[in-house]
């Protein structure tokens, strides 16, 4: 059971009371529109805040500090969530129940994460930029690795072209030339502004009383000068016309990527057949484009369809023979065609229903878990619980998948190919 308390305008604490487990987890995010202007800022931002304050102006001296504290763990959260972008730092600590009589883990965390958000490690009002142009280096470095990866690369070349009227298509990390650009100034001012225009969502899973939490919360942010700008709502697919593009590059073998809409998203009636129609269809080795398209026929050397439930997108990415191209994408064009005809079998539907709900019922195996789930869930605009989602999941036919299945229509591809291809 989640507990959701409105603490200030525009700050949310949300709190899972369990006494399952030793470790408790603690969440802090600022919660933006994604925007190309500053998603380079917000993804710098926390790797930058976490390197230092004034009372710990090192890394070295930040792990003493949590490690004399139960052996805190700490780390950045940059989260892309349907037309969100969250940005912040993530706690895992020791349960107070498990410390020694009059010591406070949970407390500990709360003054550290007060410390990081107001006790800024700076230099005439700016960021070091020794430790600026480190952590840009690092980022840089993490975005050029996508690169390196040539279906993440094409999967993202072709969610650019599909969402080009919105910003679906921005990358969770931002592009690595905002990133080079930012400059130690800048990027503070720009916390500033995330602290006074920005949504706050705080989410807790342990034991502690939810009321001293909120309280704390409370304390920390009414200090802060906030003029807080309301997020606008979730949208679905912004209309426009498909695309069909290829790109050539020194590679081995070819990456295409199909995109496919629906006006299902999570916030629809029809989100759980969707979910089960797209393990059917693609997610997983017993779906129809594994079996067909790769086993079968040996199209592909690799084919997966994955489904954004925020937005109403299902896309297809295959790993091919420069060759290969066109039979390939006809073969899964036929896979959906045959999905939408109704041939879809009871042992596919059997077998869907049971990777939902085998990936529903870990979503409670771990804090770290709870948090990920609930918070990008409430963000995301999807109401049900893993408990109701499962349900809905258990009592779907056939039929109500096929019927999601006729919503589905082909959009766009990209097809990153050999240079001599």
């Amino acid at each position: 059971m989640i507990e959701t308390i409105e603490i200030l305008p525009g700050v949310v604490l949300r709190c899972c009371r369990d006494t399952r487990f030793k470790q408790g987890r603690l969440s802090f995010q600022f919660v933006r529109p994604m925007d190309k202007g500053e998603a380079a800022l917000n993804a710098l931002l926390p790797d930058v805040m976490l390197r230092g304050t004034a009372d710990h102006p090192s890394l070295r001296t930040v792990n003493q500090h949590l490690d004399a504290n139960y052996g805190v763990g700490m780390g950045a959260l940059v989260r892309r969530i349907g037309d969100y972008q969250t940005c912040g730092f993530g706690f895992s600590m020791l349960e107070d129940r498990f410390a020694l009589a009059g010591e406070s883990v949970l407390g500990g965390v709360l003054d550290f994460l007060e410390e990081l958000l107001t006790r800024l490690l700076l230099d005439n009002g700016a960021f070091l930029p020794e430790i600026v142009e480190s952590e840009k280096k690092n980022l840089i470095s993490t975005i050029e690795s996508e690169l390196n990866n040539k279906a993440a690369y094409a999967m993202g070349c072709l969610l650019k072209s599909m969402c080009r009227a919105d910003t679906f298509g921005l990358p969770r990390l931002g592009e690595k030339e905002a990133v080079a650009a930012i400059q130690p100034k800048e990027l503070y001012e720009h916390y500033l502004r995330l602290r006074r225009e920005s949504r706050i969502e705080v989410f807790y899973v342990g034991s502690a009383d939810t009321g001293l939490l909120a309280r704390r919360i409370e304390a920390l942010v009414s200090k802060w000068e906030r003029d807080y700008v309301n997020l606008p709502d979730q949208t679905p697919f912004t209309a426009v016309e498909g695309e069909q593009l290829t790109e050539a590059m020194d590679i081995a073998q070819g990456k295409l990527s199909m995109g496919f809409i629906t006006p299902v998203n999570n916030r629809h009636p029809q989100f759980a057949a969707m979910q089960v129609f797209n393990v059917i269809f693609g997610a997983g080795m017993t779906s129809k484009l594994f079996q067909n398209v790769r086993e079968k026929l040996s199209l592909c050397y690799s084919v997966g369809s994955s489904y954004y439930g925020s937005k109403g997108i299902l896309t297809v990415g295959a790993g091919i023979d420069f060759d290969k191209e066109d039979s390939a994408r006809a073969e899964i064009l036929r896979q959906l065609e045959l999905c939408r005809a109704g041939e879809i079998t009871a042992e596919e539907l059997t077998a869907a229903k049971a990777a939902i709900r085998s990936g529903l019922r870990s979503t409670h195996d771990t804090p770290g878990a709870i948090e990920g789930y609930y918070s990008t869930s409430a963000l995301s605009g999807m109401a049900m619980t893993p408990a109701e989602y499962l349900e809905a999941v258990e009592k779907l036919t056939i039929e109500e998948v096929v019927a999601a299945a006729n919503t589905v229509t082909y959009h766009s591809s990209f097809f990153l190919k050999g240079e001599d291809a």
